[in-house]
């Protein structure tokens, strides 16, 4: 198969059901593998939603994030912004950012914050516990938690995150938001982390910042510019996923009463079910399917030929419900172990977070359904309202009750 003579648009149509592919995704996916769709300015792009042909498209270096923000390249969504970041890197200059703060998130040293991570969620249970009911999950617990663990981990004031947390808002914004918004936003974030830079030069601490700007003092392993992009990507990136994978979670959960019961009987399969839920769940907001790449050379993909200079989407999102891959992918089951799964990427870009994101979605439901008994929505799901036009979907209140212990 040498190619594919029609081209569907793709509108980005809302889904019904906030955690799973709208329509028009899933008659993509069940079409091919990997399809040439029109985004909806017309421009023609590539998607892949096969297991195998996303994970191929992440790991395999014929396929460039570097070219992406080639001049007279197609850029569009978040990327606007990337320029100059690690997310617009390849190899080496990607390796070399990377190597200079993967060692603080190693598996030990992200358990050695579980403590603390844990302390955090008692308090935010805490303050749920003295305020009323019902009580929105998103804005006390869901939104407030990732935010207070990486100011922990970078050495952000605490202070200051409801300040970030308004930009990063702003900065995911979806394909179809203006780009002036974004750049206003990656700008007001890219002065707040210099001005926060200049205060770690005169006041180090023991946090990621600080070695990072030692990195850059001592060793000049990184330009000033890379070290505003880096610090940046590593605040925002942080926050935003994690905090709507846990609010959409849990909404998905209470439409699982009985594997949301299995939860509660046993809090010795939380680990497992957090690596279902985070197959399961799909982040992508409106016009988001993925970070594009672009071929270097002519690529065979699914038994698709794809010329060299194409852009192509991996859709890992989606990738997670092949059923090549998965059994029966649309059933939630919190016994399953898909360690296989794409939630994190694949390759080179392989989120750095990814075992802080684990260790905070972990703690949070150990929490939640320890010290909460019944934990439950108070409203049906298609009455969830959620921020419009971002790329990340987020719910802006999440209205809770439980029982009385």
């Amino acid at each position: 198969m040498s190619g594919q003579s029609e081209i569907q648009p793709l509108r980005f149509l809302p889904s019904p059901v906030p955690y799973d592919p709208s329509p028009e995704m899933r008659d993509l996916m069940a079409k091919c593998p990997v399809s040439k769709v029109a985004l909806p300015d017309g421009y023609p792009v590539w998607v892949s939603t096969g297991f195998q042909e996303t994970r191929e498209v992440m790991i395999d270096q014929r396929y460039s994030r570097e070219l992406v923000f080639a001049p007279g390249g197609k850029v569009f969504g978040v990327d606007v912004a990337a320029e100059g970041g690690i997310l617009a890197m390849d190899p080496p200059d990607h390796t070399r950012l990377r190597k200079l703060v993967s060692g603080a998130f190693t598996e030990r040293r992200i358990a050695g914050l579980r403590p603390q991570v844990t302390e955090i969620v008692d308090d935010l249970i805490d303050g749920m516990l003295a305020g009323p009911r019902p009580a929105d999950l998103a804005g006390s617990f869901s939104r407030v938690l990732p935010s207070r663990v990486m100011c922990l981990l970078l050495g952000v004031p605490a202070e200051d995150t409801a300040q970030f947390r308004g930009w990063s808002d702003q900065f995911f914004g979806a394909w179809s938001r203006p780009q002036e918004e974004v750049l206003q936003a990656f700008a007001a974030l890219g002065a707040y982390m210099a001005d926060l830079i200049a205060r770690k030069r005169t006041e180090p601490a023991d946090d990621l910042i600080s070695v990072l700007v030692d990195a850059r003092d001592t060793g000049g392993k990184l330009s000033e510019t890379e070290l505003v992009n880096f610090c940046i990507a590593l605040l925002a990136a942080g926050y935003e996923t994690t905090a709507n994978m846990i609010s959409l979670s849990f909404a998905l959960l209470c439409q699982n009463p009985a594997e949301l019961a299995r939860l509660r009987a046993d809090h010795g399969l939380i680990p497992q079910a957090v690596e279902e839920l985070l197959r399961y769940v799909i982040l992508s907001g409106t016009g988001n399917i993925g970070l594009p790449r672009v071929t270097r050379e002519e690529v065979s993909l699914g038994g698709i030929t794809i010329p060299a200079g194409e852009i192509i989407i991996p859709a890992f999102n989606y990738a997670n419900r092949d059923p090549a891959v998965f059994e029966d992918p649309d059933r939630l089951d919190v016994t399953r172990d898909p360690r296989t799964h794409l939630a994190f990427g694949a390759g080179a870009h392989f989120c750095l977070g990814a075992q802080l994101a684990r260790l905070e979605l972990q703690e949070a439901f150990r929490g939640l359904l320890a010290r909460l008994p019944g934990l439950r929505m108070t409203v049906p799901l298609p009455e969830l309202e959620f921020r419009e036009d971002q790329a990340i979907t987020s719910v802006l209140e999440l209205p809770v009750t439980w029982d009385d212990a």
